[in-house]
């Protein structure tokens, strides 16, 4: 993809969105959404600040809950649907890819321990669980390959 200079007044801004944001963007509040976010704010600000420039590729079981790492991952990266630079890759494994140019970058996030399901508060423990997530150091959340 690539990008022309631009002298618009809307191109290139950053900002960081808050627990309330990620949910009304997504419907809710859950782990996939705060996750996906995360990783796409750490590849914007380490690997591409350009998300005209970079490629996003979400490897996941191809339906939510691991799916909505996608919605995280436009927010947090700039790679969006729209711009056709981010995809859903059906796998086994979840994990995120980011290209641009020769570079490569590869997010794994580390597991996930979810509350019981059966629980009366299941959704309140989930909700709980994310914005926790929201608070926690990248470490803590993934690790990162790059080259």
């Amino acid at each position: 993809m690539n990008r022309k200079e631009t002298t618009c007044r809307y191109t290139g801004l950053d900002k960081e969105y808050s627990i309330e944001e990620l949910a009304a963007f997504h419907g809710h509040l859950g782990p996939y959404i705060v996750l996906g976010y995360r990783i796409g704010r750490y590849a914007k600000e380490n690997f591409c600040p350009d998300p005209f420039l970079m490629r996003a590729s979400v490897f996941c079981a191809g339906m939510p809950p691991e799916s909505c790492l996608e919605d995280g991952v436009q927010i947090g990266s700039g790679c969006t649907l729209g711009k056709r630079n981010i995809q859903i890759v059906e796998c086994n494994e979840i994990l995120c890819e980011f290209l641009a140019g020769e570079k490569r970058m590869v997010i794994r996030p580390k597991r996930i321990d979810f509350p019981p399901e059966g629980e009366a508060d299941h959704d309140q423990l989930i909700e709980k669980l994310a914005e926790g997530m929201y608070r926690l150091p990248d470490r803590d959340l993934f690790s990162v390959q790059s080259r």
